[in-house]
């Protein structure tokens, strides 16, 4: 319980790096857009081995050494940064909701000789400078909404012009509407609901791997104790194939044996001092391979303290019978590796759903209102095609322009309907298609895991059972080995066997001893 509450604070902290995008004008704007993202990567040291040193060594029970495992293993620590891309994904799917304005001004001056007298100037010159800004988003609902406002100013040296220099303002407000295909929030919105599953799914794809990782990582410390262990009962055969092979000695040197005898003494004991050797060897890679597992290896202080794990060999059997449908039930309930692919039927409904409204046809309402103002610096002329004479001089600016637009005395209103029909729409159908036949492949997929999920907790039943029985069967076969080489060394001392009996029955105990330890790991 302990360790799937670690999983589950894991998951949740996992997410960290995905943000919302700051919206303009704020300071997090220019910040994001106008600063270099940091590009270093500083990774933390391991953490917490000071709790667990106790007399300059490392003492770790399991539950200890899975917290070390969960805090500072490197393969969980990239595991945990699989949700980011997915969390990245949703913020991407919001996108297409985003404002978007824009700006543009454009100057030119042109000069040209006249061609005729009404251009008003021997050589024609005039100065155009145009602002145009536009306004655009996507709602929820689907419409589409334009706003627009432009200005330009012209000026020339043309004598039969009214105004110069000319201001002209307009303002545009305009919007299409689906009415089938991409209509309402629900189909908008379809892309963010795909990327929230896919978040969904991509956690208990994390749950799932963290609980491997941490399988693995258990498999490593019974390993070390396993070694462990072995050495000790390799030890232990090491010193009676000592004291067998020092009383042969000794019985050689007072002409009790035969020389013959005694290289079988020798054998056993040169046979005993290999695997020893082989232990203390197989010992250190395991340790090593436990001390990766932590992050201890990358600390040099605490790649060199010795380990003790305080996890005993011996089992408490539980003789009560496991109830297995109550145990399939629990693992198809808990199991992330299935709520993931339960997860991807969603996804694919969701993708149905898409490639539904993508059959359907387009048909849009638009609607398009402007306003438009004129102003500048008015110049009255008489008799314009004879003598021309100047009247008056009327002064106006951009005052008079946006008083006209903003007053909506020269407005223009337009609605229209679009409707763009596919008489055959194959590719369309083809993905809907695909997107039906997924979600039946993905749905076989899950019945196929629910069946490997049941047969995975009735072999695990049936291989505790076979453990619960090996371990009783090995601790009678180590009494029965550990009498028998009492008996053979009281018959040895009573000179009715010799002594290639009493060190088969010291190997047989050792054997015994090893069968012991392996049935309990």
């Amino acid at each position: 319980m302990r360790v799937k509450t670690l999983i589950a604070g894991v998951v949740c902290a996992a997410g960290l790096l995905a943000q919302d995008a700051a919206l303009f004008p704020r300071l997090g704007y220019f910040r994001e857009h106008f600063t270099s993202p940091k590009t270093r990567v500083e990774l933390q040291p391991p953490v917490r081995f000071e709790d667990f040193i106790l007399d300059g060594k490392l003492e770790l029970s399991l539950r200890s050494y899975l917290e070390l495992v969960l805090a500072n293993n490197t393969d969980i620590a990239i595991q945990r940064l699989s949700l980011e891309t997915p969390r990245n994904a949703i913020l991407r799917a919001f996108g297409t909701f985003d404002p978007v304005f824009t700006s543009s001004f454009n100057a030119s001056r042109q000069k040209s000789a006249s061609t005729s007298v009404l251009q008003g100037a021997t050589l024609l010159s005039s100065l155009s400078q145009r602002l145009n800004t536009g306004y655009q988003q996507t709602l929820d609902s689907g419409t589409q909404f334009t706003m627009n406002l432009n200005g330009t100013k012209d000026s020339s040296n043309d004598a039969f012009r009214t105004f110069n220099p000319a201001l002209n303002a307009t303002m545009q407000f305009g919007f299409s509407q689906p009415l089938l295909r991409n209509r309402g929030a629900y189909v908008t919105r379809l892309p963010i609901s795909v990327a929230r599953s896919q978040l969904r799914r991509s956690e208990y794809d994390l749950r799932d791997q963290l609980m491997r990782l941490i399988t693995t990582a258990e498999t490593v410390y019974w390993d070390v104790v396993d070694a462990r262990e072995n050495l000790k009962v390799q030890q232990d055969y090491l010193k009676l194939s000592d004291v067998a092979l020092k009383r042969a000695q000794r019985e050689l040197e007072l002409g009790a044996i035969s020389p013959l005898e005694i290289y079988r003494p020798q054998q056993q004991y040169a046979n005993a001092e290999i695997a020893v050797s082989r232990f203390e060897y197989q010992l250190a890679q395991r340790e090593d391979a436990l001390r990766r597992q932590m992050g201890a290896d990358l600390l040099p202080a605490i790649r060199k303290l010795p380990i003790v794990l305080t996890e005993t060999v011996s089992p408490m059997l539980d003789s009560r019978p496991y109830d297995q449908e109550a145990l399939v039930e629990k693992a198809l309930a808990t199991r992330p590796d299935l709520r993931a692919q339960l997860q991807t039927l969603d996804i694919d409904e969701l993708q149905i759903k898409q490639a539904t409204n993508n059959l359907r046809p387009d048909l849009s309402l638009t609607a398009n209102y402007s306003a438009a103002g004129r102003g500048g610096t008015y110049y009255e002329r008489a008799n314009v095609f004879g003598q021309s004479q100047l009247v008056r001089v009327v002064p106006g600016g951009l005052g008079d322009a946006m008083d006209q637009l903003f007053g909506f005395t020269l407005p223009t209103y337009s609605f229209g309907l679009t409707l763009r029909l596919p008489l055959r729409d194959r590719a369309r159908h083809a993905d809907l298609a695909d997107a039906l036949v997924r979600k039946k492949t993905d749905s076989l997929r899950a019945r196929n895991l629910e069946q490997q999920i049941r047969l995975d907790v009735l072999n695990a039943i049936n291989q505790v059972e076979a453990a619960k029985a090996g371990v009783q069967l090995a601790r009678v076969a180590l009494d029965f080995a550990q009498k028998q080489v009492e008996a053979e060394q009281k018959r040895y001392d009573l000179g009715v066997t010799i002594m290639y009996f009493v060190l088969q029955a010291q190997t047989e105990l050792a054997q015994a001893q090893s069968e012991l330890v392996r049935n309990s790991i």
